[in-house]
């Protein structure tokens, strides 16, 4: 029988711009992976779509511990790409993670972006 995970996270939109502001290039190669980047680099207000990713990261993060399979996590190891049709899809490069799967739900207004992350087990 699976066993199920829950993570949540909200983050402030101007935090996550005003980092990105001061510390673009650090913050996001230890944060995001290059797809993710170039996802969120497109848009027209990249920092709402960053922000939606760093929550959902810490979403998973927080499922994630909650298992107590693992006790650590990068955030480049979770990678959140958007399937054709738009839904947010979870790739997981850690190597003892491969019998989880995630689902993840993000939403954003102007001001703040939330995440819901749902781990299951295999």
């Amino acid at each position: 029988m699976p066993e199920y995970f829950i993570g949540t996270d909200i983050v402030a939109v101007s935090r996550i711009q005003n980092i990105i502001h001061k510390h673009t290039d650090r913050f996001k190669k230890h944060t995001f992976t290059e797809n993710e980047k170039k996802y969120c680099d497109l848009k027209p207000n990249p920092a709402i779509h960053y922000a939606g990713r760093f929550a959902a990261k810490e979403a998973i993060k927080k499922a994630l511990y909650s298992s107590k399979i693992i006790n650590s996590i990068d955030f480049v190891d979770i990678e959140i790409l958007n399937s054709d049709s738009g839904v947010p899809e979870v790739q997981l490069s850690h190597h003892e993670l491969n019998n989880f799967h995630v689902k993840i739900s993000i939403s954003h207004i102007e001001e703040y972006a939330i995440a819901f992350a749902l781990v299951s087990s295999s």
